[in-house]
């Protein structure tokens, strides 16, 4: 029988996972509203918080839809779909499923066909995102801990501290956005479109500091993402048309 990415199995299988998701979710959000309106919490609070949260929520979801259309060319649907809607980010799972293609030989600009490159990526994006969820629990408290005791002790510290780390996250990711610019100009078309996200940003703090839009810090984000996503096309055109 011929491999597909797409099949009806798939399907049911991740819709299954997904709705169990979704349930744990509706279970947490009754469990928290009553207990707000047992602590005393004024309703109309309550429904401001839920607002706020779902703004919050549905504005990144935009960023991550893409990101699940941009993967399921390659990768069919149903697998982007169970990764970025359970416990996967963007820019993980991109990277994550790249550098496996990439270590077996193969693309993510073309179909995967072959069953055995396909598990290869599936497990490679599944496996390295389960740290984080052993690390967490097992030395978050104890991280906190340590930073509110820095920060305690010397404020500026504590804050350049946290800044620290911070970009040793984001340290991580900039040396995909550098890999290939020894290969020439095109090798430089990764650049070019981080920085056209990192001047939306900018553009999008501007606007919240100068017009006092504060609606903006839920947009930020998506708008970047997307913007920055929705420029590389040109970007790439006029890169490489220029390097002929």
């Amino acid at each position: 029988m011929e491999f597909n990415s797409n099949s009806g199995f798939l399907y049911v299988i991740v819709s299954i996972v997904i709705l169990f998701v979704l349930l744990q979710s509706v279970v947490f959000f009754v469990k928290a509203w009553r207990r707000g309106k047992e602590l005393g919490m004024d309703v109309k609070a309550l429904k401001k918080t839920v607002g706020s949260s779902a703004v919050f929520t549905i504005a990144p979801a935009f960023a991550i839809l893409l990101g699940v259309i941009a993967l399921s060319k390659a990768l069919g649907f149903p697998l982007p779909w169970l990764r970025l809607t359970v416990i996967g980010s963007l820019t993980y799972e991109a990277t994550a499923a790249a550098a496996a293609a990439s270590a077996v030989g193969a693309t993510l600009a073309e179909r995967v066909t072959d069953p055995k490159i396909f598990t290869a990526i599936a497990w490679v994006m599944a496996l390295g995102i389960v740290p984080g969820l052993v690390l967490v629990p097992a030395l978050g408290k104890k991280i906190e801990n340590g930073v509110s005791s820095i920060k305690s002790k010397d404020s500026k510290w504590g804050q350049i501290f946290l800044s620290g780390l911070f970009l040793g996250m984001i340290s991580a990711f900039l040396g995909l956005v550098f890999a290939d610019v020894h290969a020439g100009l095109t090798g430089w078309i990764p650049v070019f479109v981080m920085l056209a996200s990192a001047v939306l940003m900018i553009v999008c703090g501007l606007l919240r500091k100068i017009i006092k839009a504060k609606w903006i810090e839920d947009y930020a984000l998506p708008i970047s993402l997307l913007g920055g996503m929705a420029l590389s096309i040109p970007i790439t055109q006029l890169v490489q048309s220029i390097a002929g």
